[in-house]
């Protein structure tokens, strides 16, 4: 038995509108998400630079984030393009992401209140991301092979 190990979705549903509407969405919300990370890093400088202590955990965060944007944007952009392996990581990754990045804040003492405050503010357009690759629009244009 020949199985199919085609990793594009069908051309027709990726120029249908509701497809690109929903993977301009997508991307919009990354670029948002790259925003707030840009500024929460600049709010650790700031900080930083005036004289409070930032541990080493936030210093890394902060400069991971934003670059971990960059990735999330170049997998949409693939899976715009029909690569289902691009679709399914983000569909995960904007799963996954946000419950570690504030499963992680919400331990004591690994940074303060606020910081974990600014993290959860720059999950929300990831959050978006998740329901918009899972939603009706996007599964049909990747459905799932059994």
């Amino acid at each position: 038995m020949k199985t199919n190990t085609r990793t594009t979705t069908e051309p027709a549903l990726l120029n249908d509108p509701r497809t690109q509407e929903a993977f301009d969405t997508a991307k919009s919300g990354i670029k948002i998400y790259a925003a707030l990370s840009a500024v929460a890093l600049l709010a650790i400088i700031v900080v930083s630079s005036s004289g409070h202590t930032i541990n080493t955990f936030m210093w890394v965060r902060a400069i991971l984030l934003p670059v971990i944007a960059v990735l999330f944007y170049r997998m949409t952009v693939s899976a715009s393009r029909g690569s289902r392996r691009a679709f399914e990581r983000v569909s995960v990754l904007t799963v996954t992401v946000p419950i570690a990045i504030i499963a992680v804040d919400l331990i004591p003492g690994v940074c303060p209140p606020w910081y974990a405050v600014t993290q959860a503010v720059c999950m929300l357009p990831i959050i978006r991301v998740a329901f918009v690759t899972r939603g009706s629009v996007l599964r049909a244009a990747f459905p799932t092979s059994r």
